[in-house]
């Protein structure tokens, strides 16, 4: 290796050095250290216990774990497909014929709530969604509705919690789906058209497949996010009313930071992200029969 090899080699190595410490220290550290984390009995004032696999082995038994997964499910069911139809639907309206000023009006409006604080949009929705003083119930009672308890009802709480975070997220396949459709070819939906093509027979034939890759992409991101929902029900409803909405992050979150049982909530984010990874693993698998690649 001549000098100036290896002094571009070194260069190389110090420009990667801040971006691999910055990883290493914030990224494989911390994963390396819950997953160790799970297998032990620790609550900061002593010093960890080790315990094998009782931390989970205790999770099965555990009917707050239990309801915690089924909550966050049904989460990840209705709100991905609501997310995703939403998304599609109203990335095919702005792709339609229309100016071009409204159409990057409309795809900033819709985006526009991703980049807010979902703290801060929560905190929002629980005054709007209040059932005293709020704005949802005072239009309600204009047209002879009683007031409904959005958040202190177990119908209802998990249906406000779906609403706000679809809300704030769908903007991100909002994106992805418009960027999709104007990356197929014209010259199909002309051909399409000349076979009687139009309408709903257009986008279930043409449109759908041709941007399925993109709704793939869209769909495993949207259900990742999901799976790790937090600040939407924390703020809103603290999990309640009861355990309705309480998601399997909020329990982490209090089983380390409330109980101080930092091994079990170790365990709980260990079988999650299996989880993640397993879901994730099905749609790619499931991906080789429904997405078209031109």
């Amino acid at each position: 290796m001549t000098t100036d090899s290896r002094s571009g080699a070194v260069l190389r190595w110090l420009f990667l050095a801040p971006t691999m410490l910055g990883v290493g220290v914030f990224v494989l550290v911390p994963i390396v250290g819950s997953l160790a984390l799970a297998f032990f009995r620790w609550d900061i004032i002593t010093s960890p216990q080790f315990v094998g696999l009782r931390n989970f082995t205790e999770l099965a038994t555990d009917s707050t774990v239990a309801v915690s997964f089924l909550n966050t499910a049904v989460f990840v069911v209705v709100a991905v497909a609501a997310q995703l139809a939403i998304a599609m639907l109203l990335a095919v309206l702005v792709q339609s014929r229309m100016p071009a000023w409204l159409r990057v009006f409309f795809r900033s409006t819709f985006f526009f709530p991703l980049v807010l604080s979902a703290a801060s949009v929560s905190i929002l929705m629980k005054y709007l969604f209040n059932e005293s003083y709020g704005v949802i119930n005072w239009a309600l009672s204009l047209v002879g509705i009683p007031a409904v308890p959005w958040l202190t009802s177990p119908q209802w709480a998990m249906v406000v919690v779906i609403a706000v975070y679809v809300w704030q997220n769908f903007g991100f396949s909002f994106l992805l789906f418009v960027g999709g459709l104007a990356a197929v070819p014209q010259e199909i939906y002309e051909a399409g058209a000349i076979d009687g093509a139009t309408g709903w027979r257009r986008f279930q034939h043409l449109t759908l497949p041709l941007v399925s890759p993109t709704v793939l992409v869209a769909s495993v991101m949207a259900i990742i996010s999901a799976l790790q929902v937090f600040d939407q029900p924390y703020v809103l409803t603290r999990g309640g009313p009861g355990d309705s909405t309480r998601t399997v992050v909020m329990v982490i979150y209090e089983s380390a930071f409330r109980q101080l049982e930092f091994g079990r909530a170790s365990a709980i984010g260990l079988v999650l992200m299996v989880l993640i990874m397993l879901v994730t693993a099905a749609q790619f698998r499931l991906a080789r029969r429904f997405v078209f690649y031109q």
